[in-house]
């Protein structure tokens, strides 16, 4: 993570090595999430920003991450690792580093062991609506959404608040009877994700127009959808997933390049024509921000996340046909797509964050985390 100019010294994923110096009225915050490199998603680069941003208002952040402990890889999805028997470390790690607040951002083995530490010791914490969950877990292995809800329940009602993207979410979310909800949106680094001048080398040899996808290669993420469709030019596709290795024999005239970091994704967001997300099941679509940072239009079906996210704007082409809507978004002005960009920074969003945060052992709810700082 990149250091801003009032950061600590150091950020810890190991309880006891936490730094020893704190900026005035700076807080320690403590994040717990399954998802962590290597993978590269939504969740890990919204973790990723937010600390930057709380450092850079100097407070210390720490993380326990699957990387501290044993782990397996997830049935049909190996890059998700799995913690064996965490609660024990968990506990360690969250009496050794003494946090004044307590993020648990996802729902697996060190999520359940952290909240199981939480509610044993009454410690608020708020916890995170990534993923539609339910909705995934159909997609791969087809168990009932209602059963997968029942367990979200269990898992956010004991939590102080929910942390969710979008209005769409918090409903989806209130239908099933969770209802201590927040909001918590998303941002785009803008310093990073902008119009450049120079072609990617991605895109060598690659005719126009040129139609990127970039995030999971998975079922949940509706691929086909996009890799099927009859569209002159030709298709991108950055990332890497279980779906990868079938797809890449599937669609041999697609350029499938791989995990890309930040500066690299934009550069090759600023050298295609649009940006295709045929997902139907996420909570936001944090790579349409950045496409759109980077001046590239975005094409999506008209569901939960691209309506919220780019619904009604004039920088995306929304359409129950995705090939419509990648066609209609080659005639989209570029540099409105920057402009409406610039509306979503990290800054914001981690002032919500902070605000919706409870200091443990005080009564106060989250705007005193805010003053603090």
């Amino acid at each position: 993570m990149d250091d801003g100019p009032h950061a600590l010294v150091k950020t810890s994923t190991a309880m006891g090595r936490e730094s020893q110096r704190h900026a005035p009225n700076g807080l320690r915050l403590l994040t717990v999430t399954d998802a962590w490199h290597p993978q590269v998603n939504g969740v890990v680069r919204t973790i990723e920003a937010t600390h930057r941003e709380l450092q850079r208002a100097g407070h210390e952040c720490a993380l326990i991450t699957p990387k501290e402990f044993t782990t397996l890889p997830c049935p049909g999805y190996g890059e998700i690792r799995l913690s064996l028997l965490p609660y024990r470390k968990v506990a360690h790690r969250i009496d050794a580093y003494r946090p004044d607040a307590i993020h648990i951002a996802t729902e697996g083995p060190l999520g359940q062991a952290a909240r199981r530490y939480c509610v044993r010791h009454e410690l608020p914490f708020t916890t995170a609506y990534h993923t539609r969950f339910p909705q995934y877990v159909k997609a791969m292995f087809g168990v009932r959404e209602s059963v997968v809800y029942r367990f979200l329940r269990w898992f956010h009602l004991a939590a102080w608040r929910v942390l969710t993207p979008t209005l769409e979410v918090e409903r989806e979310l209130a239908a099933w009877g969770i209802t201590n909800v927040a909001r918590w949106t998303r941002g785009v680094d803008l310093d990073v994700f902008q119009p450049q001048d120079a072609a990617s080398p991605r895109v060598e040899g690659l005719g126009r127009p040129r139609f990127l996808y970039v995030g999971r290669v998975s079922v949940e993420k509706n691929i086909d959808a996009f890799l099927n469709l009859d569209l002159p030019g030709c298709k991108i596709v950055a990332g890497v997933g279980p779906a990868l290795e079938l797809l890449s024999r599937r669609f041999p005239d697609v350029r499938f390049v791989g995990v890309l970091t930040r500066e690299e994704l934009a550069a090759l967001y600023s050298s295609v024509d649009a940006f295709v997300f045929p997902s139907l099941t996420d909570t936001f679509g944090l790579v349409m921000l950045e496409a759109l940072a980077c001046g590239t239009p975005v094409a999506a079906f008209p569901v939960q996340g691209p309506i919220d996210v780019v619904g009604g704007s004039n920088v995306a082409a929304l359409d129950t046909d995705l090939r419509r809507a990648a066609l209609r978004a080659l005639r989209i002005d570029r540099p409105s797509c920057r402009r409406f960009a610039e509306r979503f920074s990290w800054q914001a969003a981690t002032e919500q964050f902070l605000a919706q945060q409870r200091l443990i052992g005080s009564e106060q709810p989250g705007p005193a985390i805010a003053r603090a700082a």
